[in-house]
């Protein structure tokens, strides 16, 4: 979901992280105690989510407007969520709940960055990643009724962002393979709602295969330090997993969480046949940190890189496991406290 032009832009500068007071302020400027519960609610729903159909909205509206006063709207295209998130902020809402998966999250995070006005994220796709990185229950259910419970005890908290360009992201960015898988995937979304993580993996050997066993696109990563880390292919992560195999999660880079405000990344030197059992290792060994994989250079935890093609070829490119385009350079930063959630 979403767009970003396929080169570079002008390096944003990155907003001042919302306040962390109890006190926050309102579209209208009214200051208001957020622990005496949000107001009006602003419920965005992505139809078209994995898991979400119109069934399971008619009864999130239902059970979240016992405890809330919910005004629920649906997105209609791509980008529409960020769109509906800062409408929602210029109304007045106390906080924007998203039905939807992670990118819907990652679109309404984009609309809610630096304004304080919290997220609250409901679990409506395959893997919902974020939703489960700040506590939300995987099933739907179960996080409407631990939802509906924090209205009794609201108490919005600072998590960081990390930064592509002008896309923010909640937990992660990719540049090279996992990206180009991510692209593959969503041009079958039948196959992605119905098998999930299996078609993931799928798609991931055969992308491997067609594109990145023989000339595969060449980058270089920059850090802040002055070392220039080349490779095929670069992740990035600002929370502790990168991602959840089922109920699994994936830690692909150790000792980085939503609150240290840095990223932590990798870059895969070549893409190999011989190195992928190990690569796979640690992706699925919780102990094992990729960054110490004899392949791997990892950047340590920086507050900002620069990801740069090295032969021209732009690379495939995603945040939240969200295909944003292909890019031939990228400035990654960190929003410190920039999102507040709920949850």
């Amino acid at each position: 979901m979403g767009n970003v032009p396929s080169i570079a832009v002008s390096d944003p500068s990155v907003p001042s992280p919302p306040p962390t007071s109890v006190a926050a302020v309102t579209a209208t400027g009214r200051s208001r105690d957020p622990s005496t519960g949000p107001g009006r609610v602003t419920l965005i729903v992505n139809p078209h989510a994995t898991t979400t159909s119109r069934r399971t909205r008619e009864a999130t509206v239902r059970a979240l407007a016992r405890r809330f006063e919910i005004v629920p709207v649906d997105t209609e295209a791509p980008g529409h969520a960020t769109i509906l998130a800062r409408e929602a902020i210029a109304d007045g809402a106390g906080a924007v709940f998203a039905l939807g998966g992670d990118g819907t999250a990652n679109e309404a995070a984009n609309g809610l960055a630096g304004t304080g006005v919290p997220l609250v994220p409901l679990p409506g796709g395959k893997t919902n990643v974020f939703h489960r990185l700040i506590g939300i229950p995987k099933r739907l259910g179960d996080a409407v009724d631990h939802v509906a419970a924090l209205a009794d005890r609201w108490e919005p908290r600072p998590v960081d962002l990390g930064r592509v360009n002008d896309r923010w992201f909640t937990f992660a960015a990719g540049f090279g393979l996992d990206a180009a898988v991510v692209r593959s995937v969503d041009l079958h979304p039948r196959l992605k709602r119905g098998l999930g993580p299996w078609y993931y993996t799928a798609s991931a050997v055969g992308t491997f295969l067609r594109e990145y066993v023989t000339d595969a696109p060449r980058l270089e990563v920059l850090t802040p330090d002055g070392r220039v880390l080349g490779g095929r292919t670069a992740i990035f992560q600002n929370a502790t997993d990168y991602t959840y195999f089922s109920a699994r999660p994936i830690r692909l880079l150790h000792g980085q969480d939503l609150s240290t405000g840095t990223l932590s990344g990798a870059v895969l030197r070549h893409t190999r046949p011989t190195i992928m059992p190990g690569i796979i290792a640690r992706a699925v060994i919780r102990p094992l940190d990729l960054g110490r994989h004899g392949a791997v250079d990892a950047t340590g935890q920086v507050p900002e890189v620069t990801v740069r093609s090295v032969d021209g070829r732009p690379t495939a490119t995603h945040v939240d496991g969200d295909y944003i385009g292909a890019l031939v350079e990228a400035r990654l930063t960190v929003g410190r406290g920039a999102l507040h959630v709920v949850a």
